[in-house]
């Protein structure tokens, strides 16, 4: 029996999943995301299909996601399951699966792995639970590789904001990212109307507030900024903040970018945009240049 991730199972699909099997074919076999040193770049090319870039060249990796991630050998992918149709979350290390997939109730959205490859975390939209009607409601869950503890929603945390007890019911969490002990994280919550950056301890399940207006964050190698998302009107422009002085930098890509971004060293931002990867300067310099062509979700092994 397949688990189930997530807080109140969909009623309906919102992809249909008819095609699984042509998708997925050629998924077994292929190179491995943990044969990937430091220095390359992993992403998913313009058929979904896992691949890595390198000095060497490039190289499919045999496996298909909507949405993915790796870190020191673990990838964590996002894919659609065919019956019942709906999705899951497969853990990889070597190409292979090395925990039972986990059900999730949602389309895939987001997917990150710590820096160590212990956990794996993934937000997916829900529709039928949301407190606005007509809208989308998320769930974040978040998997230990070693120990097999599954955080299912990130919902049933403590949270904190301005020091006090949290609670309102029309909390969602979406995007996030890891610090390097394994406890530490970061992610956004939205609720009454705001978006929080919120900072997480995952053996104390708990949130505490840090900032606002921060959506996707994605921390720095050093873990002393974060990129991120800022929403101003009905576009998204990528910042980073650092952490000690919540000091905020916008970022030289003028344009809307709706995704979780990547660092590709501590003073460069990558990210995804009209079916490629870009980067710019993280200090605000610079203009965006091409990084790959075809390609969405950058991981940079390091």
């Amino acid at each position: 029996m397949r688990r189930l991730a997530g807080g109140v199972a969909i009623g309906v699909v919102l992809v249909a999943c008819a095609g699984y099997a042509a998708w997925t074919s050629g998924a077994a076999g292929g190179s491995s995301a943990a044969a990937a040193g430091p220095g390359t770049l992993v992403f998913l090319d313009g058929r979904g299909e896992l691949s890595r870039v390198d000095r060497g060249g490039t190289a499919r990796l045999g496996v298909r996601c909507l949405r993915s991630y790796t870190a020191r050998g673990t990838t964590v992918c996002l894919r659609p399951v065919a019956i019942p149709a709906g999705f899951e979350a497969a853990i990889l290390r070597g190409g292979k699966e090395v925990a039972e997939p986990i059900r999730i109730d949602g389309t895939p959205s987001r997917a990150r792995v710590s820096p160590s490859g212990r956990l794996a975390a993934w937000t997916v939209f829900r529709s039928g639970d949301s407190y606005d009607p007509g809208a989308f409601a998320t769930t974040t869950g978040v998997y230990d590789t070693r120990t097999g503890a599954l955080h299912g929603s990130l919902e049933d945390f403590a949270v904190t904001v301005d020091g006090r007890p949290y609670r309102r019911e029309d909390r969602n969490f979406w995007g996030v990212t890891f610090a390097g002990d394994d406890e530490t994280f970061y992610v956004t919550m939205g609720s009454a109307g705001k978006v929080r950056l919120m900072r997480g301890r995952l053996g104390a399940r708990s949130l505490s507030a840090v900032a606002e207006g921060v959506e996707c964050p994605s921390l720095s190698p050093d873990g002393t900024r974060v990129a991120y998302k800022k929403r101003s009107g009905d576009r998204w422009r990528l910042h980073v903040m650092d952490l000690a002085s919540l000091r905020q930098t916008p970022l030289a890509e003028t344009g809307d970018v709706d995704d979780q971004a990547e660092w590709l060293d501590d003073a460069t931002v990558a990210y995804g945009r009209n079916g490629s990867v870009l980067a710019v300067p993280a200090d605000g310099g610079g203009t965006p240049r091409l990084v790959r062509r075809g390609a969405t979700a950058p991981a940079m092994q390091r």
